[in-house]
């Protein structure tokens, strides 16, 4: 259902046709996982009924109202039409149906799945009912989703040049990603840039790069407002109407901060809102989602075992733990940071063979969307407490309907 690493490999390149690709793959053995995933039309359906309530109630003006009012942030009022590039919905698939886990602006990896499915799309055909989506299908919806993006903030056409931006790209663990990124949008007419933001001038309304106007910035930061003093340039930029961004601070206030979590499980919230009653009933799936407080202290750690703590502004599972691993000196810490506890949704278990030897593995769904549209699907296979590119036998797998 999925090809042998090498052959993979030799697929991915065959068709990006990218230089710099070859030793970047062969360095991250733990980028494509030993297998493949199988999600039901059932599922497939109820995962984005959850997309498309979630974007029904996030269009509400009284969400937006308590949303951004956490930070009176002039940011949040930029370029206000536009929807967000990639936001990723992950899940995980439970007896009962699909749990959404959380939700992510900027989420990397899309373009290294499509290619992942182009390579084992054969593969499929000799699986009866099981199918991937068609990658030339989900490049041509990426490419479009990058310039509905550019004309939602008022524009025409296209962008004539674009910058993926990120701190120190070319060391991140997903660079592949972005020069795939780069290939394809070049390939569909958008001049494409993969650079650091100290490499971007602001100067007499024009972002540049020596010497060349930025049109648009595929951000892919994780400085979520452009607070930080380094971004300083981009942030007036943006400000300034003199530059798209996407995603942009906005998005990720509206979706990715993870309290939102607790107004989007609790129906009581969800109806102060004004959410409809059909979108109401299919967002009573996502998980009891608490904010960890001095006030329930006692009672979460009583009730820990059930919980999953996470960071309200946090990205990559980074200081997210299970309530059954937690000790008091991270509880402590917890407590005085600022938390969320999920009611805990095991992830679905895989039988993967590696190195000869059956070893079960963990794996999540994520939709990759723009505008509430499903543009791919995509699993990540793992072992620990959360997702991550260290597992033997991990990593991203392409997912067949059946």
């Amino acid at each position: 259902m999925t090809l042998g690493r090498a052959d993979l490999d030799e697929a991915i390149l065959a068709h990006a046709g990218n230089d710099e690709l070859s030793v970047l793959l062969a360095a991250r053995p733990n980028l494509f996982a030993a297998t493949a995933v199988f999600v039901s039309p059932s599922d497939l359906r109820a995962m984005q009924a959850q997309v498309s309530a979630i974007e029904a109630v996030a269009s509400l003006a009284s969400y937006h109202d308590v949303a951004l009012a956490r930070s009176n942030d002039i940011i949040f009022s930029a370029q206000t039409g536009a929807r967000g590039l990639f936001m990723g919905y992950d899940f995980h698939i439970s007896e009962d149906g699909p749990k959404l886990i959380e939700i992510n602006t900027n989420a990397g990896g899309a373009f290294l799945v499509s290619e992942l499915q182009r390579a084992t799309a054969k593969q499929a055909e000799a699986c009866g009912d099981a199918r991937l989506a068609d990658s030339d299908a989900i490049d041509a919806g990426i490419v479009e989703s990058f310039i509905s993006e550019w004309q939602a903030t008022g524009r025409e056409g296209r962008p004539g040049r674009l910058a993926i931006l990120d701190q120190d790209a070319s060391e991140q663990y997903l660079y592949p990603d972005m020069l795939l990124a780069k290939d394809l949008l070049a390939r569909n007419g958008i001049e494409t840039l993969i650079l650091n933001p100290e490499a971007l001038t602001y100067e007499n309304g024009v972002v540049a790069h020596g010497g060349r106007a930025i049109d648009m910035v595929y951000n892919r930061l994780t400085d979520f407002d452009l607070s930080e003093p380094g971004h300083a340039q981009l942030r007036a930029a943006f400000l300034d109407e003199a530059v798209v961004i996407s995603p942009a601070p906005r998005h990720h206030a509206l979706y990715a901060n993870k309290r939102n979590l607790i107004w989007l499980s609790d129906p009581d919230w969800l109806k102060s809102f004004g959410a409809d009653d059909a979108d109401r009933q299919v967002l009573a799936a996502i998980p009891d989602t608490r904010h960890v407080t001095e006030d329930v202290a006692d009672e979460l750690w009583a009730a820990r075992r059930g919980y999953f703590f996470k960071p309200a502004a946090g990205f990559g599972s980074r200081a997210a733990y299970r309530g059954d691993k937690l000790t008091k000196r991270v509880w402590s810490a917890i407590l005085e940071g600022d938390y969320i506890a999920q009611a805990l949704v095991p992830p679905t278990v895989r039988a993967v063979t590696v190195d000869q030897e059956p070893v079960a593995l963990k794996y999540d769904v994520r939709l990759y969307t723009y505008a509430g549209k499903t543009l791919l699907l995509a699993a990540r296979v793992y072992q620990g407490q959360t997702t991550n590119f260290r597992t033997s036998g991990g990593g991203f797998a392409p997912v067949y309907q059946f």
